[in-house]
């Protein structure tokens, strides 16, 4: 616990009902921090507070869509009015798209993708900035994708969205390194979550045509565990030079 620094910490975790997220705001916990668990799913959110409580740690829900900035307020005040402070943010959630290729993305799912993935971890990243700073410092990490370092990985409005992220978090790492705030991300590779389920992926389309004939290289599926414990990495004191980095934890699929 205390090699981190995290101990007693402020950290908000998006996305955090299930998958990566969850994953994430439960080692968080376990090094002692406290967590704003933020998701549209309800349900999932209370039981990742739950399951934070029953360890003896400090949890509490924020849900509803994190791309509204009434949410992202919602969720800022949160761990301002419950913790004191925002030590550490994590923009985990997103959402996939359905593999489209650029002719056959609708507006409604390049909006939606967009939204959720690069706006939303924006409207939050400007929300906390002001109290990091007050703070003399904090750390954001940013969940960007495979995606973000290649076209074929996914559609185009997601890899658009992904791309997006890095240079976000470029932006914020260089803008803010003076004020004490590092800014890295992740670029997860194949994991376990449930990101695509619901989605209707037409196989006879252009852009799954194309996508499927690179994921032969792709290497295993990780846990989601193994990209919790970079994102935890990152926003620690072990990691307190770190800044502007995007690592992949892919299995080496970015090397191929």
């Amino acid at each position: 616990m205390g090699a981190t620094g995290l101990s007693g910490k402020s950290v908000i975790v998006t996305g955090a009902a299930s998958g990566i997220g969850r994953a994430t705001a439960l080692r968080f916990a376990e090094e002692g921090a406290r967590v704003v668990v933020a998701d549209l799913n309800a349900e999932g959110a209370k039981g990742v507070v739950g399951a934070i409580e029953s360890a003896g740690g400090t949890a509490v829900a924020v849900t509803g869509d994190l791309s509204e900035r009434a949410v992202v307020d919602a969720v800022v005040a949160a761990a301002v009015d419950t913790f004191g402070g925002i030590d550490v943010l994590v923009n985990n959630a997103g959402v996939m798209d359905s593999m489209s290729a650029a002719a056959d993305v609708t507006d409604a799912e390049w909006e939606r993708v967009l939204r959720i993935n690069l706006t939303a971890p924006f409207l939050l990243a400007r929300a906390v900035l002001p109290h990091m700073i007050a703070a003399g410092g904090g750390a954001i990490v940013n969940t960007a994708s495979e995606a973000a370092l290649r076209g074929s990985a996914a559609g185009t409005a997601y890899t658009a969205s992904k791309h997006g992220v890095i240079g976000l978090t470029r932006s914020l790492a260089v803008m803010y390194r003076d004020q004490g705030i590092r800014t890295n991300a992740i670029a997860p590779g194949g994991t376990a979550t449930d990101i695509t389920a619901g989605l209707h992926i037409d196989q006879e389309a252009h852009g799954p045509a194309v996508v499927g004939r690179y994921f032969v290289n792709m290497g295993r599926i990780c846990d989601p565990e193994e990209q919790a414990a970079a994102i935890v990495y990152l926003a620690s004191d072990a990691a307190s030079g770190v800044n502007g980095v995007v690592l992949p934890v892919d299995n080496a699929w970015a090397a191929v």
